[in-house]
């Protein structure tokens, strides 16, 4: 494929295939100040074409390049120092790219500003470009606050509302807010589940309020994250103080609260919907209250399904509709995932409940280790998500036999429950995640999407545990869902949107008014699902509450 540079004419072209040949061969430094001074001299095409293969001979193994490659993140950083200067974040790029399957990128802006966007596409993708019909629009962005976290501690009432919080208590800390003074002192200000973490591990010095506040909450039963870079750091300040990049809305729903929990509930970590329009809603109770809820397609409760059928869930997470109408539901803390029929009833457990682990399957060893989330295949195959990344407890080489690889992974078994294999986001070469948060099978090539929520990318796989690609986004990845055309969309958690994406991450349209209460708003969007007309539907895990986002009418 040929492709050009174009200045303002189509007569003028340069190929592109020198400058991404000595991205990869140069000293990139060097190149990228000789390509702002040949573009301030505003040279011919020719000239450019004879000055840059001057550059990329003279340049080659020389400088800190003299016996090796640049590393990609070198060859990144460089050029994102360069591009900077010449985009404009807020509120939106200054250069937007037209490519074509004609073969010619035609720049709507400065020269180096679109070779720098065509470098970086190329160091992203690792090839110089994808030949599409037609480049997607650049939506634009800005950046908003965030809001206070209740920590599913609000009462929300019929359609959605929420309530004022019980006397006492603010919308900020939950019941740690006789902790407000300490997590100041000792957790530079922490809120809500960190905040726990970091005062638990300072009892001597807390005060008696709020050492009475903790000793208040449920016991953990999961070592909190520690002794490990993968945990927040105390000193690198505190999600309430972020900025978050929040997408704006082009595709038109409106929002709606249709089924009604009961009130006093904590977070709703998941939906799912079955092919017959019903709904099952997941939702983080105390021990001894339901947990997961089933609804008509006429939003009006069905069923309640208590501990009695599946025991406490410690922490509600991923949830899954299979092709029988089953649902199957995750306990991360629980290190169990159910199999639950259409009725209520409970078909079948992975894991030990209570018992988190390594499977290991020629030792007859089962265990699950903090499992998020599940997908299935159009084959019935079963793609399993474990890890928490910074909720998770540092268990590498622990003196629990059962227990001692403490890396994220995925666990793939055939619809039968049978293992197949397995794949490890710590392990040697590309394809690293710290967490599988969310995954989903892509419809179209059977390829495993998984949503690796701190570290703000997505990491793709074949089915069969290759290595595809990593997409870096700006959003958290909470979750990846494919909607019933087989489009990609991402959940971005505590950003409070639902985006969708094209393959290749571009984010395409959104959904959610941002980090809130009000109406369209989320503290964190998570596990989401689409009925049979279009609309959307998406918990929130730190208010009890489902939203519906009614598509619009075409």
């Amino acid at each position: 494929m040929q492709l050009g540079l174009s200045r303002h004419t189509d007569d003028e072209e340069v190929s592109l295939f020198p400058l991404l040949r000595l991205l990869g061969r140069s000293d990139i430094s060097g190149v990228l100040r000789q390509l702002e001074r040949l573009e301030s001299d505003h040279k011919t095409a020719e000239s450019w074409h004879r000055e840059i293969e001057e550059i990329g001979n003279a340049g080659f193994g020389k400088g800190r390049f003299a016996h090796r490659r640049p590393r990609g993140s070198e060859i990144l950083g460089v050029a994102f120092r360069a591009v900077r200067p010449h985009i404009a974040i807020k509120p939106r790029p200054a250069v937007q790219n037209d490519i074509s399957c004609a073969g010619r990128l035609k720049m709507r802006g400065p020269y180096f500003a679109g070779f720098a966007a065509a470098a970086l596409s190329f160091l992203f993708s690792g090839t110089p470009a994808v030949c599409q019909t037609e480049a997607p629009k650049s939506l634009r962005w800005y950046l908003a606050g965030t809001a206070p976290d209740p920590t599913g501690h609000l009462p929300v009432g019929p359609g959605g509302k929420v309530l004022p919080a019980p006397a006492g208590q603010s919308i900020g800390g939950g019941f740690l807010d006789a902790c407000k003074e300490d997590s100041e002192r000792y957790c530079n200000g922490r809120r809500g589940f960190s905040a726990r973490i970091c005062l638990g591990q300072n009892p001597t010095k807390l005060s008696d309020g709020c050492k009475a506040a903790l000793a208040a909450l449920p016991i953990e039963n999961v070592p909190a994250c520690g002794h490990s870079p993968v945990c927040d750091n105390p000193f690198g300040g505190t999600r309430r103080e972020l900025q978050r990049v929040e997408w704006e809305q082009t595709l038109g729903y409106n929002y709606a609260y249709p089924m009604d929990l009961p009130v006093g509930g904590g977070g709703v970590s998941a939906v799912g919907i079955t092919s017959k329009g019903e709904f099952w809603v997941f939702q983080r109770n105390a021990a001894g209250k339901p947990q997961l809820f089933q609804f008509g397609p006429d939003y009006k409760m069905i069923r309640a399904i208590g501990d009695d059928v599946i025991g406490h869930q410690e922490k509600p997470h991923g949830l899954a509709v299979d092709a029988h109408d089953n649902v199957w539901i995750c306990d991360a803390n629980g290190a169990t995932i159910e199999e639950i029929s259409p009725e209520g009833k409970l078909l079948k457990t992975i894991g030990v409940k209570g018992h988190r682990g390594d499977w290991v399957e020629e030792k007859g060893q089962r265990l699950l280790w903090q499992p998020l989330d599940l997908a299935f295949a159009p084959n019935g195959d079963i793609y399993i998500g474990e890890g928490h990344g910074n909720e998770s407890p540092n268990d590498t080489d622990s003196n629990d036999p059962t227990n001692n690889i403490g890396a994220a992974r995925v666990i793939h078994l055939d619809k039968d429950g049978k293992f197949i294999g397995q794949w490890y986001g710590n392990s040697v070469g590309q394809g690293k995640f710290s967490s599988v948060h969310g995954l989903a099978v892509d419809p179209k090539t059977g390829d495993v999407w998984l949503g690796d929520r701190e570290q703000y990318r997505l990491v793709v796989y074949t089915a069969e545990g290759r290595f595809v690609k990593t997409i870096q986004m700006r959003n958290l990845m909470c979750t990846v869902a494919f909607d019933p055309h087989g489009d990609p969309w991402v959940a971005s958690g505590q950003d409070g949107q639902l985006l969708k994406i094209d393959e290749n991450g571009n984010v395409l349209g959104a959904v959610g008014k941002g980090s809130g209460l009000g109406t369209g708003q989320f503290i964190e969007t998570n596990y989401l699902s689409w009925d049979k007309q279009g609309n959307l539907y998406t918990g929130d895990t730190s208010v009890g509450r489902v939203t519906e986002m009614l598509a619009p009418k075409k």
